[in-house]
């Protein structure tokens, strides 16, 4: 497994957690949330980004996120 694969996990679960922390969820809930709402592609897709911005601010930017894609958190 390459180094930015291994960045990208980290900061995953560093993320899924302090969004749960956030929403007063479980760390799973927290994931499945962001999974159906299309999360995991955000961070895929703007890790490069997403990984330079405070988790506050990162936290902020999914939640908006999921919401614009059907989310209610």
């Amino acid at each position: 497994m390459s180094k930015r694969t291994l960045d990208i996990i980290e900061y995953t679960i560093a993320l899924v957690n302090e969004f749960a922390k956030r929403f007063g969820l479980s760390e799973a809930d927290s994931f499945r949330y962001i999974d159906r709402y299309n999360g995991m592609k955000l961070i895929e897709q703007c890790y490069g980004i997403m990984h330079t911005l405070s988790f506050a601010d990162s936290v902020d930017g999914m939640a908006s996120y999921c919401r614009r894609n059907g989310g209610t958190l």
